[in-house]
């Protein structure tokens, strides 16, 4: 691998890690091993490190490498120019800053056809050079010499020189970095209102905008999104600025040296080059910046919000009625047995304007009954509380199932797919959006993978920052839940196989396929017998997949295969079976792994194995629990200052955090009301789907905005 020793020492250098460590993690990468398996497999060569720094190290070598074809492209057209030399091929080889290195390259960069170009195809370059030198007592006569057929006059030939000088003023590294640290300095970011739009509706959620001006290294990644996107919609004006005048006078003492005709319009030409090429070049440099670290941190936090909804408590394998709640459509019910499998649908109207309450009460007590349903999931959508006050009145007395008010984000996307075609293709998109909605209680994780994870509601801007740079992220974060949580190899999807570690669409096909046709997997061994799945991908995935009830009860582990024959060794010392040593503490506490320490297996490895042994197959994820809203508020109307309600945290910003209590309007928790002290991340005292105590602090019913704070109230 090309550049591994650079590579290893700007990344260990930038990350603070040890070199070896990050040496032989970029190994591992380059050889096709995945960040979850890395993480979990190969601790003894990486020193322990965890998925989020495997998950910089391989980011950052990526670009990288990105910098490195940049270098290629960049030689060969200077080379071709002409115009390499020796020292500037050190330089640029040396350098591994992109805008240091696009700064480099800039002056050999083909551009269009500038101003200074045309006056160099007049031949003025030599009187720009006179001009800059500053040693010419009349500028003017020089001129004369390059009045030509092509420059009518001297005016015109010092025009031209000042062009030039310009637009070497503009590319020159040192002038470019001084209006840099000018913009990273005191830099302002200028949000105004486009007077046209100020009285429309669309404005009044952009009105904090209106005039709004704060130091851009201050401007926080949620405002500068919110103002980008007034910008896109035509509402808003940005802009960011500096001291123009304090800008010119810094750079002029750069070239300017004493007071005559030549310093004068040397003056003119920085001055014409900061205004119409450095200024514009930095500004967009660094609105571009901003964004790229705005989008950043809104991904980090939409990651980590998905994180914990992909994480969130599954109710397991229960038979669950699963209910799409409405008003003038009706409610589409339906009926899943334990395994998620679609038993029975059909539509009911309790609620006005139908009203047929007798009738959808007989048919929920008779589907109730009839497929001996244990938990009900009611979608959180529209007419969600009046669907679970129906149902709970419906519900005879004695031993009810447990009712989940489940979030719907997505249902609607989900059910339009050729996901959900292609599993119900006789069904209409009501029935499968409740499908959805059942399942998503069941197991979360499980039935999201099945949706594009910006259509789940859990991020904010998401359709304003970069989106290629949000699917990777996104796609990560879904892969390292997957095979966090361990994936059952017998009842798995196609969708949820795609994330194991080392498989992707076309083995997770193929393992759906060899299911159908050879029966449930026995052991981990099997996967071998799937075609194209060979060594390097079981390698990689056999350690997420499980097996219940195999032969082997390794084979519901996270214990790889590959350190079977450690725990086989383990069981045989204390004179039992694999299956005796997992059921019996005792022997377990008897072994002393330092016994069993070889060149290939280390203690980092041999903790996770007993760790494993003491509970096989554990499901990280937590206990799921009922919640109740407070019955005497139904709309934002019923709401008065001072109330305290309960809530389910729906959704994580930098900025706070927004609680559904029942009033078809979430609320919002500002940062500074999440908690008696100060609190810089919401995501330190809160997270997704969280039942919480909030109080209602203000109520604006015009903009439907809710504020409420959690400061005081016991949780």
């Amino acid at each position: 691998m090309e550049n591994i020793k650079i590579f290893t020492q700007l990344i260990s250098s930038e990350l603070h890690l040890q070199e070896h460590a990050v040496e032989n993690t970029l190994k591992l990468l380059d050889e096709g091993c995945t960040i979850p398996f890395i993480s979990r497999y190969r601790k003894e060569r990486t020193g322990g490190l965890d998925e989020v720094q495997i998950t910089a190290i391989s980011d950052r070598w990526e670009r990288l490498k990105e910098i490195a074809k940049r270098k290629e492209t960049i030689v060969k057209t200077i080379t071709e120019q002409q115009k390499m030399t020796a020292e500037l091929e050190k330089r640029i080889n040396d350098c591994w800053e992109s805008t240091v290195l696009e700064d480099i390259y800039l002056p050999y960069k083909p551009k269009r056809r500038t101003r200074a170009q045309v006056a160099r195809e007049q031949g003025l370059e030599p009187l720009a050079t006179l001009i800059l030198m500053q040693r010419e007592a009349n500028p003017n006569q020089a001129a004369r010499r390059f009045v030509t057929g092509d420059v009518a006059d001297v005016e015109t030939a010092i025009k031209g020189a000042q062009d030039i000088i310009a637009e070497q003023v503009s590319e020159d590294e040192r002038s470019r970095n001084q209006v840099r640290a000018s913009f990273r300095r005191e830099a302002f970011i200028e949000s105004k209102v486009v007077k046209s739009k100020k009285d429309t509706d669309e404005a009044q959620k952009y009105s904090d905008y209106f005039d709004w001006e704060e130091p851009l290294k201050r401007c926080s990644s949620h405002r500068l999104l919110a103002m980008r996107r007034g910008e896109s919609e035509g509402i808003l004006r940005i802009s960011i600025t500096i001291d123009d005048d304090d800008a010119i006078s810094r750079l002029k003492r750069n070239y300017v040296r004493g007071n005559g005709h030549c310093q004068q319009l040397v003056g003119e030409a920085v001055e014409d080059g900061y205004k119409r090429l450095l200024l514009p070049s930095i500004e967009t440099e660094f609105a571009n910046l901003s964004k790229e670290r705005a989008d950043a941190e809104a991904i980090r936090v939409f990651a980590q919000n998905l994180r914990q909804l992909l994480l969130g408590a599954p109710l397991g394998q229960k038979r669950v009625m699963g209910i799409d709640p409405g008003f003038r459509t009706g409610c589409k019910v339906v009926c899943l047995d334990a395994q998620g499998n679609l038993l029975h649908h059909e539509a009911i109207f309790p609620h006005p304007p139908v009203n047929h309450l007798m009738q959808a009460t007989m048919h929920l007590q008779d589907m109730l009954k009839k497929y001996q349903i244990e938990a009900i999931a009611i979608g959180n959508g529209t007419a969600s509380r009046e669907t679970k006050e129906f149902v709970e009145s419906a519900i005879s007395s004695g031993q009810r199932p447990q009712i989940f008010v489940v979030s719907e984000d997505g249902a609607s996307v989900y059910s339009a797919s050729k996901v959900a075609r292609d599993e119900f293709p006789d069904e209409d998109v009501t029935v499968r959006g409740a499908v959805s909605i059942g399942r998503r209680l069941m197991d979360p994780l499980a039935e999201l993978v099945k949706i594009d994870p910006k259509s789940i509601g859990v991020g904010q801007y998401q359709h304003d920052v970069d989106q290629t740079q949000l699917k990777h992220t996104l796609d990560q974060t879904v892969e390292s839940c997957v095979n966090q949580v361990g994936v059952n190899l017998n009842t798995a999807s196609k969708h949820l196989l795609t994330y194991v570690s080392g498989l992707g669409p076309v083995l997770a096909q193929n393992i759906v396929d060899y299911r159908k046709e050879n029966g449930a997997f026995t052991s981990r061994a099997q996967l071998k017998k799937v075609p194209r799945l060979g060594p390097a991908a079981y390698q990689q995935c056999a350690g997420f997949l499980r097996i219940p009830g195999a032969k082997n009860p390794l084979d519901n582990s996270a214990v790889h295969p590959e350190s079977y024959h450690v725990v086989e060794q383990m069981a045989k010392d204390q004179g039992c079976t694999v299956a005796e040593l997992i059921s019996n503490k005792l022997a377990r506490q008897a072994i002393d792994i330092r016994r069993y320490v070889t060149a290939a297996t280390g203690l980092p490895t041999l903790t996770d194995i007993m760790q494993e042994l003491e509970k096989p197959g554990r499901d990280p994820r937590e206990q799921i629990e009922e919640f109740e809203f407070d019955s005497s508020v139904q709309t934002i109307d019923d709401l008065r200052e001072g109330m305290e309600l309960p809530g389910i945290v729906t959704n994580i910003t930098n900025f706070g955090a927004f609680v559904d209590i029942g009033v078809h309007q979430d609320g919002l928790v500002h940062v500074s009301q999440l908690a008696d002290r100060y609190v810089s991340d919401p995501a330190q005292v809160i997270h997704l789907h969280q039942h919480v105590l909030v109080r209602v602090i203000a109520v604006d019913l015009r903009r439907q905005r809710i504020s409420l704070s959690m400061k005081g109230v016991k949780q």
